[in-house]
């Protein structure tokens, strides 16, 4: 073959590119925009479950609802869920610092230094546990906390909500980790740090949105959960005195009150269920913030 021939065939693949890259694109735009109608789709579901908890709460929230007790039956426009507020609080909180701590150091420890069978066979624990039912954790939290103590309690309620939280945390943030490049890994070592200094210094930064967002899902599973409560904190009508008694929580709340022929306590139910989703909202908005250096 010529030097002529090897000309021609590189003229006539540079037309062929050309012609695809400079038409139209129908085809493009044609699953461009189907691509586009199946996320609005997708969001139908969430903006009308928004739309009617802000349209059905809203009207009863007032500086009472977050002063005050659950009411008696036939009160109307009284009483709150103050303690409710408190009570969800406290037990995601608990919840928060039994999970976060060994969630985030096991999935280091998957990521970064472990080798062999054994990081495959922890995810695929992991994932078991993830797929639990919700119940079956408290169940398993009154076992070992409500009967070894003789009472339900805000802390048997906050490990319920902790080992609900834990996948979540080992498995966001095992994935966060894996996505740093491991070109970063090798540029810190090559400057003369040691494995430790990487991940706590290069890796764990760059990782820190992704990981955010982990935790902030994690959160808003716990602060949604009911079953596991109604196992370990129960409800209360009244303030919390100690962490060792039965705690009112949010989700409990709206599971007892909306279920009962009493239109004042079914309101209140709806402005708690509003409250949980302003909670979810909260800590998204609040992680991308204390993330925002990161993240830009």
């Amino acid at each position: 073959m010529t030097a002529t021939d090897y000309r021609t065939r590189a003229d006539r693949a540079r037309r062929a590119i050309a012609d695809q890259t400079s038409g139209p694109g129908y085809f493009d735009l044609f699953w461009t925009g189907v691509a586009g109608f199946f996320t609005l789709l997708a969001l139908i579901p969430l903006v009308l479950v928004l739309a009617y908890v802000v349209f059905r709460g809203f009207s009863r929230l007032n500086w009472a609802a977050f002063t005050q007790l659950p009411p008696p039956p036939l009160a109307p426009d009284q009483g709150g869920f103050a303690n409710a507020l408190i009570g969800t609080l406290i037990m995601v909180g608990i919840g928060a610092l039994v999970s976060v701590p060994f969630g985030v150091l096991a999935a280091v420890y998957l990521s970064e230094f472990s080798q062999g069978q054994v990081p495959r066979w922890i995810r695929f624990a992991t994932n078991v546990l993830s797929g639990v039912p919700s119940i079956l954790m408290g169940v398993f939290i009154y076992g070992l906390f409500v009967i070894t103590t003789g009472t339900y309690s805000a802390v048997a309620g906050g490990f319920a909500l902790g080992v609900l939280m834990l996948p979540i945390i080992v498995r966001t943030t095992d994935e966060s980790l894996q996505i740093v490049p491991k070109q970063v890994r090798w540029a810190a070592i090559g400057m003369g740090a040691s494995k430790f200094q990487t991940v706590l210094r290069v890796v764990l930064p760059a990782a820190l949105p992704a990981i955010a967002t982990g935790l902030t899902l994690a959160v808003a599973r716990a602060a949604g959960e009911t079953a596991p409560l109604l196992f370990t904190a129960l409800f209360s009508q009244y303030w919390l005195d100690s962490l060792l008694q039965p705690t009112a929580s949010l989700s409990v709340l709206v599971y007892n009150f909306a279920r009962v022929p009493y239109e004042g306590q079914q309101r209140l139910a709806w402005a708690a269920a509003l409250i949980l989703v302003g909670i979810v909202m909260l800590t998204s908005i609040l992680s991308r913030w204390a993330t925002r250096k990161q993240i830009y």
